[in-house]
């Protein structure tokens, strides 16, 4: 099974929970060339949604937020790997992060439909570097 894992830095921003908030966000990424990892949006109360943002390049995206007065929370640390999707694919790597004893304590991902998966992966701040040695990175 073949799959990259690399680190990555992503950052919360909340906004209010109404049609086109995000689409608007991301139109403004897009048009300014930030290009995004992974994107995740969950609400957080009646009024507001927490948008989770993986930049390619995370100085773009602090460049963008510091000119058009965004209020990032980050950089954070995560994993985002990326790889064929075979049936035991994640076990894998989860297996390798276990066996270092590293507590994943959170996780999300997806396939495309064609063969191939991404997935993010949080452990703690104080395991990062004991599970990046872990992961071979």
């Amino acid at each position: 099974m073949a799959f990259k894992i690399r680190r990555v830095n992503y950052y919360y921003l909340t906004i209010k929970d109404e049609p086109g908030a995000a689409y608007q966000l991301l139109t403004q990424f897009s048009g300014l060339g930030i290009n995004l990892l992974a994107f995740t949006a969950i609400p957080i109360g009646p009024t507001s949604t927490q948008l989770t943002i993986f930049p390619d390049d995370k100085l773009d995206l602090e460049s963008l937020a510091k000119k058009s007065g965004l209020n990032l929370e980050g950089p954070h640390p995560a994993f985002h790997v990326q790889g064929d999707d075979e049936l035991g694919a994640l076990a894998q790597v989860h297996y390798k992060l276990f066996v270092a004893h590293v507590n994943v304590y959170a996780a999300s991902g997806t396939s495309d439909g064609r063969g191939n998966f991404g997935y993010i992966i949080y452990v703690k701040p104080a395991d990062y570097t004991l599970a990046a040695e872990a992961l071979g990175i």
